[in-house]
Parts: structure tokens; sequence; C-alpha cells
């Protein structure tokens, strides 16, 4: 298997909703976002996959070394093989790999975040510099643009924050923050032991509106001039936003269960961002 290979099967296996913005790129860009992102899952894996702390340290120390060997003319694994030949072309930065992996990092470090500041320094690492080296992927011409990949990546990651609850809650993670816990009166347990209520909805729809207005800021930064350009990007957005307001609609039941679209309706938000424009 060829480089190129393992990142379109990994990319391809992850099910994720990026595949379908991926699919209407021009060729070169499709292989760089297919192995940036690959990368991105590479790391996230060791720690939702490996449930020893100490040897997903080890692995993400790894792959520190690994990034720095890739950046001298060195890389071993597949991922950084199929990365390396695009970082050039793209401006893609040592440094941004490794604040990726800062992000996982956090993962084993802790598991509560006590506010949203310390809440949106993680969401940075894992999403806001992933948003970053894809805007420069997908075309970016424009510096302000940077700011909308940020802002974007926070929506997204905050998406993701509230489909996960349930499923977080089983690794026994919380990213809700702490003082929003206690200003809504929902006590960690009841997370944890997935204990859907009234005062679980009201916190959820407080992080749905810091979400919302999160995806509206993103879209009121994006420059005209790159509005084509990230197209893929835009797609998120809508596959995401989708999401979210099914999420909504079903009251929030995240706990137990997880919300999401199917492959055709993902398929249908992506075309009609790519043939309409619209999110």
């Amino acid at each position: 298997m060829t480089p190129e290979q393992y990142v379109q099967d990994k990319a391809a296996a992850s099910g994720s909703s990026f595949y379908y913005a991926f699919l209407f790129l021009p060729k070169p860009r499709r292989a760089a976002i297919t192995a940036f992102y690959s990368f991105c899952r590479e790391v996230d894996d060791v720690v939702d996959e490996v449930t020893d702390p100490g040897v997903a340290a080890t692995k993400l120390a790894w792959w520190r070394t690994e990034v720095a060997q890739s950046f001298a003319g060195q890389p071993r694994h597949p991922v950084m093989k199929a990365l390396m030949p695009h970082a050039g072309a793209y401006g893609i930065e040592a440094r941004q790999l490794h604040e990726v992996i800062d992000g996982c990092q956090m993962d084993l470090d802790q598991t509560r975040y006590l506010d949203f500041p310390a809440l949106r320094l993680y969401c940075h690492r894992v999403a806001g510099v992933v948003g970053e080296v894809a805007a420069r992927i997908f075309g970016q011409t424009e510096d302000a643009t940077t700011q909308y990949a940020h802002k974007l990546g926070l929506a997204l990651q905050l998406t993701n924050i509230i489909r996960d609850v349930g499923e977080d809650a089983l690794r026994g993670r919380i990213y809700l923050p702490v003082n929003e816990l206690q200003q809504f009166d929902v006590k960690a347990h009841e997370v944890l032991n997935r204990v859907h209520s009234e005062q679980f909805v009201a916190l959820m729809k407080f992080q749905a509106a810091r979400a919302h207005a999160a995806y509206d800021e993103a879209l009121t930064l994006l420059p005209a001039a790159d509005r084509r350009t990230q197209k893929p990007g835009l797609m998120m957005a809508s596959i995401y936003r989708t999401l979210l307001r099914e999420i909504e609609s079903d009251d929030f039941q995240v706990l137990n269960q997880r919300v999401s679209l199917t492959p055709v309706r993902k398929l249908w938000l992506a075309w009609r961002v790519q043939a309409l424009g619209r999110v």
C-alpha cells in the first residue's frame, strides 16, 4: 500500500463529514487535505483508542519526533510521507502539527475544563489550527480568511462536543465547562451517568447558542474574495449546523445516543454549497 492509498483509506474509513467536503476539490488539493486530515485522525486515535494513558503519552511523543524528522526530510510514517510533498506548496508548518498534538495531549492531562476560556484553548488546538491549515490548502488568498478559519473551527468543535456528550462521558470526560454546569445546576455525576433532565436541556441550549454565534461570526469574517476557494469549509458549516439543528429538534438527546446525518444527506448538503453557494 502506498502512502497515498493509506491516507485515502484512513479518511474514507473514518466516515467523517469532512470526507464529503474533500470530494469537490481539485486532485492536488484533495491529496493534501486528505493527508493532513489523516494525520489529525492518527493522533486523535491515540487518545481515543489507547486505554493506557502512559502508552498514549509515549505514542504522542513519538508523533512529535516524527513531525520534527519529517520536516527535516526523513518521514517514516505513511501519513507523513503522503503529507510532506504538499507542505511547501500549501504553507503547512511543523508548529501547526505540534499544536494539534498538544490538543490531543490535553485529553490525556485533563478530563474537565473549568471555564470557556480553558475550553477555547483546547478548541483552538484541535480545531482552530486544523481550520487554519485547511484554509491554506483550499486556496486562501486573503489574510483575514485565517480568522474565519479559526472561528469556523471553534463552531465545528463546539458542535462535536454537543453531539458527543454521552460518548465522552463513557470515557470519563466532560468538555462542558465546570462553571456552566454549576450555573445550570447540572452535576458532573449526572452527565457521567447520562441523566437527561430539564437542567441538562437548558445547559445544552446555552451551548448550542454559543455554537450558532460562532457559525454566524465565521461567515461574517470570510472575505468575499475567498468565498469560492473556501467552499469545502462552507460545506462543513452546512453539514455540522444542520446536525446541530437536528440535535436541538430532538431535545438534546445526546447522552444515550449519537445523532447523525445520513451519507446521502451530507452529500446533498455539500453539493448544494458547491452548486448554489448556499450554507
